[in-house]
């Protein structure tokens, strides 16, 4: 890999509106089994990982989300293998909220090689606002959370 190209795969990038935001990865050796090739399971944890990174670059802390008595759990995950990720790759894990309705918020999500030329899974998330104390589903977001999130979906 060319070191420009190698430096930029490690900087996350803040989205343009209507845009993907990028979080990059490098492949270490406890994220894979036996073979080599990445567990299925670290691949949610770099999606969780780019949403909550994407978040913060709108100014959304996850911390002050819980401070304020929010939390946003996963109701609704879909995801697609197109091809493994080996020890030692780099690759970009590009986030992208799709729709907001009421307290429901639609991420997609692509893990690509850093030249684009390489799919590695895509997914869907639905997320949910929910009070952290009483554990049910809030009325809705609070205020400055979305309109944040308004602001990154306009």
């Amino acid at each position: 890999m060319q070191p420009e190209l190698l430096t930029s795969a490690i900087q996350p990038s803040q989205p343009p509106i209507d845009s993907w935001f990028e979080y990059p990865i490098r492949v270490q050796a406890h994220d894979t089994d036996y073979s080599g090739n990445v567990w299925h399971g670290n691949y949610l944890t770099w999606l969780e990982e780019a949403r909550v990174e994407c978040l913060r670059s709108i100014g959304v802390e996850f911390a002050d989300l819980v401070a304020m008595g929010c939390d946003l759990p996963v109701v609704d995950l879909s995801i697609r293998y197109h091809r493994p990720l080996r020890m030692g790759q780099v690759a970009l894990v590009k986030a992208k909220m799709l729709a907001m309705k009421g307290v429901r918020i639609n991420w997609d999500y692509q893990i690509q090689s850093p030249d684009g030329q390489e799919l590695y899974v895509t997914a869907q998330v639905t997320l949910v606002a929910v009070d952290r104390q009483s554990g049910k589903i809030m009325r809705q977001l609070p205020a400055s959370v979305k309109e944040s999130l308004i602001k990154m979906s306009s």
